[in-house]
């Protein structure tokens, strides 16, 4: 069992592109509890038994509650475009302002300022609009209640330390909200035979940017309980038949 768990203001279009390649029965987990435990007990209480876990940025934090409450029951966690740290100063300010401002009705103007940091450089419109309706699905009261979720974010590299499965990271060089050091932070502290992908001109949202060279990396995981190379370097979509390269 696959259980899929979408980034703040996604939902389950967010892989669209490639669940029909994954190997196994998939669910969709909805988050919208307003703590990270309240969003790792809606994804715990969504399947029974072990499971892998696929989580994009916001998805991937719960993913790591997840491993932390039940690492009995995870066989694999893949974490994309996301960050195991605590939150900053910075980044606690910025979503209490998010959270007021949408509070005061400007739940659109915000969804319109994050999407430049969803996609890397200028995205088609197809793209841009598919965040944008989205968002629009998620809506502001779960919203709010995601960003007061964040808020409740703690460091958790201990509990990757502490999952027997392996961690496949995977992420896009042009990512602004959670750039390739992140990813290799995650897999510094997981168990033996994680990975960490970088895939050269992606941003953030690399389900909908790279679906397919994100779904093989992840069928390739999700297939086999071999090992990874622990650091590869991936071709943008275009060039997705050309062989990967170490990263230096």
């Amino acid at each position: 069992m696959i259980v899929l768990v979408p980034g703040m203001l996604c939902d389950a279009d967010l892989w669209t592109d490639l669940v029909a390649g994954l190997p196994g029965p998939v669910v969709h987990a909805e988050i919208t509890a307003d703590s990270i435990g309240g969003m790792a007990e809606q994804v715990l209480s969504a399947v029974e038994g072990e499971f892998a876990l696929v989580g994009l940025s916001l998805g991937a934090i719960v993913g790591f509650e997840v491993a932390r409450r039940a690492p009995e029951r995870l066989n694999a966690l893949c974490a994309l475009s996301t960050n195991a740290g605590a939150p900053s100063p910075e980044q606690l300010a910025g979503w209490a302002d998010l959270g007021e401002r949408t509070r005061a009705g400007g739940f659109e103007e915000i969804v319109g300022e994050l999407l430049p940091t969803m996609f890397a450089g200028s995205a088609p419109h197809a793209m841009r609009d598919r965040f944008v309706r989205m968002a629009h699905r998620v809506g502001p009261e779960v919203f709010q209640a995601q960003l007061t979720a964040q808020a409740t974010r703690v460091e958790a590299f201990d509990a990757i330390g502490a999952l027997p499965a392996p961690v496949q990271a995977i992420c896009g060089d042009r990512d602004a909200l959670c750039p390739p050091r992140f990813h290799e932070d995650i897999v510094r502290h997981a168990a033996p035979g994680s990975s960490r992908h970088v895939l050269d001109g992606a941003g953030h949202l690399l389900t909908i940017e790279r679906p397919g060279v994100v779904g093989a990396l992840l069928r390739n995981r999700l297939s086999s309980p071999g090992a990874e190379s622990p650091v590869e370097r991936t071709a943008p979509i275009a060039r997705e038949k050309s062989s990967t390269r170490g990263e230096r």
